[in-house]
């Protein structure tokens, strides 16, 4: 791509972030970012969150879904947050700096869970994307099969695992992959996801 036209392509991903009604809706109300109304959303479809909850949040930053796990659940819950960019500190959120794929950074998330099982274990993640597809949607797919890992190895056998997948290459086998390893299995597409957006969330419950 010419650079005049990443320079145009980067003036209208601005100019639409910052008109963006849920942007402003964040920013009124504190939120770091549009995609803790994704969350907040499904919360009140599936019920999420309770006290006493033990929830691990995979490539947190910024920081608006532990956010939102932090204000529903308070002192009453443990949030462990993770990612390998630097994330500002949030009140009743632990994190965790750096890439888990590395056993240190493992180690450490387990740590932190101790003799507890997750409840809940979502990942936001996505990689950098280039526009380009065909290396964008298999390194999304890469960042889903590695959080399902994780969910596998902390979930508590009647836990939840909340993935963000964006469809195209890989998503069908992917989401009969959790059809196998979980007994339910449904897809939700919040109002906060921009329309042009393929991703879609995928909701499994039950850890067979």
């Amino acid at each position: 791509m010419a650079k005049s036209s990443r320079s145009k392509t980067s003036k209208a991903w601005l100019k639409e972030h910052f008109s963006d009604q849920w942007v402003a809706k964040a920013q009124a109300e504190g939120y770091r970012s549009r995609a803790s109304f994704k969350l907040l959303e499904m919360n009140e479809k599936d019920r999420l969150f309770r006290p006493g909850m033990t929830v691990l949040d995979l490539g947190a930053a910024p920081g608006g879904w532990s956010q939102v796990a932090g204000r529903l659940m308070g002192s009453h819950g443990t949030v462990i947050a993770s990612d390998i960019l630097p994330m500002d500190a949030l009140p009743d959120v632990a994190f965790i700096e750096g890439d888990f794929r590395e056993d240190a950074i493992y180690e450490q998330i387990l740590a932190a869970l101790g003799d507890r099982k997750a409840d809940l274990v979502m990942s936001d993640m996505a990689p950098n994307m280039s526009g380009n597809k065909g290396v964008d949607q298999p390194r999304a797919m890469y960042l889903a099969e590695l959080a399902l890992d994780m969910a596998e190895r902390v979930l508590e056998p009647d836990g939840q695992f909340l993935v963000k997948v964006f469809q195209g290459e890989g998503f069908d086998e992917y989401r009969q992959l959790l059809l196998q390893r979980f007994h339910r299995v449904v897809s939700r597409k919040p109002a906060a996801s921009r329309a042009r957006s393929t991703e879609v969330y995928q909701l499994a419950s039950g850890l067979k």
